[in-house]
């Protein structure tokens, strides 16, 4: 390859997750880079599968997946989420990567890039996330993919979290 070929970023595909992923997606989050930032107590199972409000994802490069993300609406819940004041129809997104020798290569950001992209096409005001405020190799991956502090740390029911997001371009 020549020195003045463009770099081609990694394509990324969003699957809709299914039952059989589940085991998958569990075994990933038992790994110690995701099991320290997620609740282990949680199990994903058939009611995440079919709940309106939350949409499971497998992220695959080349094939073959590695991450999982989620989307959620910030309203409809029975108690009042921290982005309930967020536009209407914004979105919320959890994400982890699973296999550990995917980490450090730019797939956080890569793929957040494009599911954020893939909101924004289909009219999603804004996206926002919560990370653990010492969680910094996620608030570098999500700074990276264009999301910023949009309030201060603050406690939720999930434990201390930093709020941040990314609105659609133009607004």
């Amino acid at each position: 390859m020549s020195a003045d070929a463009p770099i081609v970023p990694p394509a990324y595909t969003f699957t809709a997750a299914k039952l059989e992923d589940l085991p998958m997606l569990e075994g990933w989050k038992a790994l110690p880079h995701v099991a320290q930032w997620w609740d282990k107590d949680v199990l994903f199972d058939q009611d995440d599968l079919d709940d309106p409000r939350l949409a499971l994802w497998v992220v695959s490069t080349d094939g073959a997946p590695f991450a999982y993300l989620q989307a959620y609406t910030v309203r409809g819940w029975d108690f009042d989420h921290h982005f309930h004041h967020l536009p209407e129809g914004s979105r919320g997104v959890d994400q982890f990567i699973g296999p550990p020798d995917h980490l450090g290569q730019g797939h956080g950001p890569g793929f957040l890039r494009a599911f954020t992209e893939m909101l924004f096409r289909e009219g999603v005001p804004m996206v926002a996330t919560d990370p653990h405020p010492d969680n910094t190799r996620a608030i570098r991956a999500y700074e990276k993919a264009g999301f910023r502090a949009i309030g201060p740390e603050m406690e939720t029911r999930w434990g201390r979290v930093l709020p941040m997001g990314v609105q659609t371009p133009g607004s």
